[in-house]
Formats: C-alpha cells, structure tokens, sequence
C-alpha cells in the first residue's frame, strides 16, 4: 500500500510548477528579480474564464486534463457553487475549512461575500506549495484576494519556500487564516475544531478519490457544526453515495457552467434545500453505481481506491444491486417501448428475483418516492433524500432475500 509519501497530488502543469520552483530558488538565493521574471514566463501557462479570473491547467491523468476551474468564470464558480449556498449570512463569527485551495479563489470569495463585520477563520488544505505559490502571479480578480496572496505569500516564507514579502496588503486582525501544505486525509484527522462551512474543491473523483472516500466524509461529519455544510461541485454517485453512508443529509447544489448542479451535506434535513433528482437518488440506492469509494486508513492511492471500488462494484453487481448500465432503477414502474432496451432491462432485473418492471416488486421498491403509495404498503413520501435512498436500498435488498 502506498504511504504519504507516495501519493501524487493532482497539480497544475508540471512545465509551470517546474518554473514557479525554479523561482523558489533564485529567491532563496537573493534574486528579488526572481518572481517578476517568472510573472512572465507563467503567462502562457494562465488560462482566462469568462468571469476575467484565471485558471490553471492539470497534469494529464488517463489520458486527460482538466483546468483548475470551470471556463465559465472560477470567481463566480467559487461564489455560486461555495460561499452563497454555505448559509453564513447573518454569523458574527464563521469557520471555514477549504480542502484543496488551489489558487485560493474560494477563501478570497467568501471573505469578499461577508463583508467587514464578521470575524472569519479560514483553515487553507493545499497539497501542493508550487499550486498555491501560483496565486502571487496572477492579478487579483476581487479585492479580498489579495488578503489570501499575503497570507500564502507570509507561509512560503516562514516556512523558508521563498526569500521575499512583496505583498503589502495587511490582513485583518477579525480574518485568521491557516495554511496547511499537506494531503488532507492527515490534516483533518488532527483537527479539533467545528466548522460552518467545508468547501470540498479537489478535481474529479476519477482523478481524485481519495478526497471523497467514505471515510473522509465520516471526519468530515464529526467536525462540522450541527448546521454545518459541506458543499462540492461533484453530482457523481459514488460522492453522494458515501455521504449518505456517512450519515449525512444530501441534496443538489447550485447549477453553475455544468449539466448537473453539485452537492451539499449536512447533519441535519433542515439545512438541505433541494433533494436530489429521483433518477439520482434511484441509482444510488439500487445500482453498483452507487458504490462508494473506501480508504480505511486513509492512506491508500487513488488507484488502489479506484480499484477497490470496482471489485466492489463487480461483487455487487447482478446479486445485490442492479447493475449501472442501461441505468436500470430509472426504469422501473415505467413502460419501455424499445424492445431492445427492455429485453436488457428484463435481463437485469430478472437476475434479482424481479420479474417485471411493473410487478409488484419493482413498485414495492420505488414507493418511497412517490407521494402517494404505489405497491400497498401505505407508507408515507419520505421527506428528504437520505431518507428515501436508505429505504429503496433496503427494500431492494428485502426483495433479493425474498422477504417480501
């Protein structure tokens, strides 16, 4: 098994961080020229959104790459996907945790959103030192940005990364902000403290699945207040899926540049203000799909959790859950006028005991969602999306032990 010290973080290019680290060192070596040189080396590297922030490119991973942000605006991405939905309004005192902070465009928006009255701790988890160094080269796109280069600026150099404070900019005795140059998985397992808000920003859970395995979400659960939110851009169902493992409350977050909004959790049913779409909440609790991603002792590989779930996936598929293709739970309760689609169908859902996609069984399993019982078993809508994905799941599995 691979340790901290084998994990590889899913960074910027590596032609850009090899030149913001070759900056470090001219800089520890007295260059005060160092960082406007690499100002403008770095320039072919930044990539516009339409909001007039920049974003950065990543390293190939399985053959592709994403930027750092949406090319609809990172700015904007970081106030309608993060700070806006995260409830803070109205809290003299708030406590944020950004997990991979990257350039720092969501710590800069939330203390930009809640104004000069309001005391705000922001404890910053960036993996990479060469990812964060990136925000003292770019222009700040909002005012509050550069509060954040200070603060990265007065950690690189404390730390003995750079040679040089050229920000001038003081920040705030009511904003204390926290810099952690580590894997996440180890800094929160020390966390001792209750968050308002955690800000769940790493690339995707293909990429990246360490950072959404269920048991991140179960220390993620213990240091959120009881109104606390997490809040990522991710609709995947292994994502949702964990959370609701986790015991937590889950529902869709704003649609910002995506065909999916992302999604927020949070202890308690209250603080949840969309459930999930029903063909969501269906492929979670009934199919391999909704298999989360596991890391135990929070030190695996991606690719060690990546593996793991799909040997999950394949030991579940066909015996207890459905398997994900052709999105089999979405159609059960329906009629199917492709013969060739529904001969599938049939195939899957035969293979669990259930004979039709309109049998009495099919409905018995999807009554949760309905306002009205549907299988004449007189149970009431669940009210929330938890609460119905736990439900179907466990009707599923009462139909497969053939208890019903």
């Amino acid at each position: 098994m691979k340790t901290k010290s084998d994990y590889q973080a899913l960074t910027a290019t590596d032609d850009a961080l090899k030149i913001i680290r070759e900056c470090f060192t001219e800089e520890q070596k007295g260059d005060k020229c160092a960082r406007n040189k690499t100002k403008s080396l770095l320039k072919e590297y930044f990539i516009e959104t339409a909001d007039g922030s920049y974003t950065l490119k990543s390293n190939n991973v399985n053959d592709k790459s994403e930027t750092m942000h949406t090319h609809h605006g990172a700015i904007s991405e970081s106030m309608e996907k993060f700070v806006k939905p995260a409830k803070l309004e109205g809290k003299k005192e708030v406590k944020i945790m950004d997990i991979c902070s990257g350039l720092g465009y969501n710590a800069a928006s939330c203390i930009e959103f809640l104004g000069d009255d309001v005391d705000i701790e922001i404890d910053m988890i960036e993996i990479s030192r060469e990812t964060i160094a990136s925000s003292l080269f770019i222009e700040d796109p909002i005012k509050s940005y550069s509060i954040i280069k200070s603060a990265v600026e007065n950690k690189l150099y404390d730390d003995g990364t750079i040679g040089f404070k050229f920000n001038k900019e003081e920040i705030p005795d009511r904003i204390n902000i926290n810099i952690y140059l580590s894997d996440a998985r180890y800094v929160i397992k020390g966390i001792d403290k209750k968050y308002d808000a955690v800000f769940l920003d790493p690339f995707s859970p293909l990429k990246s699945p360490e950072l959404y395995t269920l048991d991140f979400f179960f220390i993620l659960k213990n240091i959120l207040k009881d109104d606390g939110i997490i809040l990522t851009y991710t609709s995947a169902s292994p994502v949702r899926s964990a959370m609701v493992h986790a015991g937590l409350y889950v529902g869709e977050g704003p649609l910002f540049g995506r065909k999916s909004g992302g999604t927020m959790a949070s202890k308690v049913p209250e603080v949840i203000e969309k459930s999930l779409p029903d063909n969501d909440e269906r492929m979670i609790a009934l199919s391999d799909a909704g298999v989360p991603f596991r890391d135990p002792e929070l030190n695996a590989s991606s690719d060690e959790i990546r593996k793991k779930r799909e040997d999950e996936r394949k030991s579940v598929r066909g015996i207890k859950k459905f398997a994900s293709t052709v999105k089999t739970p979405v159609y059960l309760g329906k009629d199917v006028n492709d013969p060739r689609l529904e001969r599938r169908l049939l195939r899957n859902i035969n293979t669990l005991g259930i004979a039709d996609l309109k049998s009495k069984k099919a409905k018995y399993i999807i009554c949760p969602q309905f306002d009205q019982c549907i299988c004449g078993c007189r149970v009431p809508r669940l009210d929330n999306s938890y609460s119905r994905i736990n439900e179907m799941s466990t009707r599923l599995s009462k139909v497969i032990e053939e208890k019903v």
